[in-house]
Parts: C-alpha cells; sequence; structure tokens
C-alpha cells in the first residue's frame, strides 16, 4: 500500500511534466547526419524537437547503464571466484562432517557417572 502511495506521489508528477514538456516543444526540428553539407545532407530526419529529446535522453540511459555494467565487471567475475570457493568449501566440510560421524564412537546422550569419559586416543 505504501509503495503505491509513493508511485502515485512520484509518477503523476513527472507524467504532467513530461506532458507539459512535449506540449511546449511540438515544433519540428531537422536533424542531419552529414556534416560535409549542410544545405543538401545525405540523411536528414524532421520530427517534432520533444520527440528528439526523449529519443536522446533513452539513449543516454542506455549507455549509461552498458558503461555501469562493463565497469563492475572485475566484482561479478571476483563474486563469481569466491563463490565457487564457498561451495568448494562447503563441499570439504560437510565430507569432513561424514567422515567425523562415521568414524568417532557412538557418545551417550546423557550423563552416566558410572561409565567411563569416551576420550579419543592420541593420533600420530
Amino acid at each position: 500500500m505504501f509503495r503505491k502511495i509513493i508511485t502515485l506521489v512520484i509518477v503523476v508528477p513527472l507524467a504532467a511534466v513530461i506532458i507539459a514538456f512535449a506540449v511546449a516543444n511540438r515544433e519540428l526540428a531537422t536533424v542531419s547526419f552529414d556534416p560535409f553539407s549542410s544545405s543538401n545532407p545525405a540523411y536528414a530526419a524532421t520530427l517534432p524537437l520533444f520527440i528528439l529529446i526523449f529519443v536522446l535522453v533513452i539513449l543516454g540511459v542506455i549507455i549509461g547503464g552498458v558503461a555501469a555494467w562493463l565497469r563492475q565487471a572485475h566484482w561479478r567475475r571476483t563474486a563469481r571466484k569466491l563463490d565457487a570457493e564457498v561451495r568448494l568449501l562447503r563441499q570439504e566440510l560437510s565430507a569432513a562432517r561424514n567422515r567425523a560421524t562415521t568414524d568417532a564412537p557412538p557418545q551417550p546422550t546423557y550423563f552416566d557417572p558410572a561409565s567411563p569419559p569416551a576420550i579419543a586416543p592420541p593420533g600420530p
């Protein structure tokens, strides 16, 4: 419920600002992709200014996301390496616990003063 209220508080004013921006920038703008001929470009697009700005903002977000993803490659690689190491150590621990439970004599589950304490024989 709280998330829906916060979303409405943020999204509704943001949508109003975007709509007002689009209405205010309806005039056509010509974008030329030919740096050598400004009078007769090889390719030019004429579109409303707000569409041009929205497309450029979206491209900027995508390029920024890709750049951040590439910068974090080192940390993802380190995380994968450490995850593999943790899995290996857990397997070794599980194997050691299994060996310890099968090699050890059964321990009494209660305290009996008449029985001697279980002492492990000295190892090499």
